[in-house]
């Protein structure tokens, strides 16, 4: 019997079916690339998709949030965690739903990772015009609160006619699953459109099983940078995201060893090579470590692999020397040419394979491999310093308090963090023992990321403990998902970092010559108790005040299951000296302010030495 041509479904049934149909093939074998679908129902989405996923049950599962931010950082955070292999979608109503998921979509957008958003949107018809939570524009009818999704996003669409769908999917999957385009994929969907029913070939529903794209470098393109590095005396790796995403980890560890080139790790690349790696310099950049910078500065040559070179690696463009021959490993034509940098488009394993073999009879010159080694020791004795227990009474450092999980944390554990001031003493600082162990939002930087992207990494990785390192302004702002994570049985430590406040920007305020102002918590704020707050949303949580406590609060927390919260007070005023490089935020150049006056004065001589840095001799 022949299989039909067609079949009537709905545009919800359609979408739904076609997503149980995308296969992935991944170091595990063939697996779903939509794990599931995260879901806040609304008169916009629930009669029509939420029909459509009821219908379907787990073979395409549908997750309950509490807040649409949180829910599309989790879908982030777990694209995240497998590499960008696999996806989630998210769906929301059409109104204050949707606009909730603007700034998850912008993290994905930065951070180049799949995230398939499925907001309802207005009748199509129009009948109703105006329904419920529609904003009206005076000047266009055609605009909706979805639009506002058009920029973070690498693929917008709005779904006006069921048919549409059968070009439509085709066209969000390649950019899902695309290594230089991937990015958030917005399908708006109108709520009356859901509903229709629309005979569908049946060749949409078909079993597609993607697999990852591997672009070789060109050959001239290529050949440049095997020659410059043949004639350097001083080159410098700079691991990226890229390395990971191309799992290209191992190769990168061969090549450095067998080459002696020294490797200095981004936000996004930390954790490419093994904590104790021996040509591993550390993070580089405005958080970087002493090691690392030193060796930019001083590099003649630099191969960048899989990073966008934003101002923090760079030092708003004043880290590398002035004649330095930069050379951009990418596979995005977008990043490439960046800094006006020497181009080489292609996958990551698929470059550093080529390197090793063009590669096989050479290394660096052994003074500057002897050169890294000793700054490499000498940075550990700075770190096992700042991470060590003082014994004090006093609130710890946020060192200190790294240190503490540092030491509490097995092989295989996660941490993650994302804002304020955290990863950057945890770029600097953390020890990454295996690839995939340092989960960093630092594209955008966003506060709120932590609690619902520490879920979407234990949903990715149930084997693994994951460790959430969040500030008390972080945790105010998003905690909603602690009860999700609750209900989902995640194992899940969060240590909550209260300095009483935004003690990162408070010092960044101060560094500028400010007065503090507008960011720590005084005297007519209430008291937050944390671990009350934590315990009503379903979590275990206790408060500790010394090191030693909380080593051992988190030792209680990793033999338990499920998710422990632990809160510690910790000083806002302390941050880590050493490392580090000059960033470029603008002083105000007349304030009635002595020391605004002076930092301003302060802020353009570092400018001018920064731009007038002399070339290599």
């Amino acid at each position: 019997m022949t299989e039909p041509s067609f079949v009537r479904l709905t545009a919800a049934q359609a979408l739904v079916r076609w997503m149980i149909a995308q296969r992935v093939e991944t170091d595990d074998g063939v697996v779903p690339f939509f794990a599931g679908v995260w879901a806040i129902f609304g008169h916009g989405n629930v009669a029509g998709l939420g029909e459509a996923l009821a219908g379907v049950g787990d073979a395409l599962p549908t997750l309950r949030a509490h807040n649409e931010q949180g829910m599309a950082h989790a879908a982030v955070a777990f694209a995240k965690a497998h590499r960008r292999e696999r996806a989630m979608a998210c769906t929301s109503s059409i109104g204050p739903g949707a606009t909730n998921l603007v700034t998850a979509a912008a993290v994905a957008h930065v951070n180049r990772l799949p995230l398939l958003l499925l907001p309802g949107d207005v009748f199509a018809s129009r009948r109703p015009d105006p329904v419920l939570q529609q904003l009206e524009c005076f000047s266009d009818p055609t605009v909706t609160v979805n639009d506002c999704l058009r920029p973070v996003s690498r693929l917008f669409d709005r779904i006006t006619r069921p048919e549409q769908l059968v070009d439509a999917l085709p066209r969000a999957i390649a950019v899902l699953t695309d290594p230089a385009a991937c990015g958030p994929v917005t399908l708006c969907l109108c709520q009356d459109v859901q509903a229709e029913a629309f005979d569908y070939p049946a060749a949409l529903f078909r079993t597609r099983t993607w697999r990852r794209r591997r672009a070789p470098a060109d050959a001239a393109e290529l050949a440049a940078l095997v020659a410059a590095l043949r004639g350097a005396r001083s080159p410098l790796i700079v691991a990226g995201g890229g390395v990971l995403y191309a799992r290209a980890e191992q190769r990168l560890a061969a090549f450095a060893t067998a080459t002696g080139i020294p490797v200095a790790e981004t936000q996004a690349g930390k954790g490419a090579l093994a904590g104790d790696h021996p040509h591993l310099l550390g993070g580089i950049g405005v958080t970087g470590t002493q090691a690392a910078n030193d060796a930019a500065a001083a590099a003649d040559v630099i191969v960048a692999i899989g990073t966008r070179l934003q101002d923090f690696t760079t030092g708003s463009r004043t880290l590398f020397a002035a004649d330095a021959m930069l050379f951009q490993v990418n596979v995005a034509a977008h990043d490439v040419a960046k800094h006006d940098a020497h181009p080489v488009l292609g996958d990551a394993a698929v470059v550093l394979d080529a390197l090793a073999a063009a590669l096989r009879d050479w290394q660096v010159d052994a003074a500057w491999r002897d050169r890294h080694a000793a700054a490499i020791a000498a940075w550990d004795d700075e770190v096992s310093e700042a991470l060590a227990d003082d014994g004090r009474d006093a609130p710890p450092s946020d060192a200190q308090v790294i240190g503490a999980v540092w030491r509490r944390a097995a092989r295989d554990d996660v941490i993650v963090c994302a804002a304020g001031g955290l990863p950057g003493e945890l770029h600097r600082l953390w020890r990454v023992s295996r690839p995939g162990g340092y989960h960093a939002e630092y594209g955008f930087s966003c506060m709120g990321y932590e609690i619902a992207g520490g879920m979407g990494v234990a949903l990715a990785s149930p084997g693994r403990r994951v460790t959430v390192m969040v500030g008390d302004g972080s945790y105010l702002m998003l905690n909603s998902e602690i009860a999700t994570a609750v209900a989902m049985r995640c194992r899940m430590t969060i240590v909550v970092l209260d300095n009483g406040g935004f003690g990162c920007i408070d010092r960044l305020q101060r560094g500028t010559g400010g007065a503090s102002f507008g960011n720590l918590r005084t005297a007519d704020m209430p008291a937050i108790d944390f671990v009350a707050h934590a315990r009503s949303l379903g979590a275990a949580a206790e408060q500790v005040d010394r090191i030693d406590a909380l080593e051992a609060a988190l030792l209680r927390a990793g033999n338990r299951d499920g998710v422990s919260v632990v809160v510690i007070a910790t000083d806002p005023t302390r941050a880590t000296a050493s490392g580090g490089h000059w960033w470029d935020v603008p002083v105000a150049e007349r304030s009635d302010r002595a020391e605004v006056r002076a930092a301003r004065r302060r802020y353009d001589a570092d400018r001018t030495a920064a731009s007038r840095r002399p070339p290599l001799s």
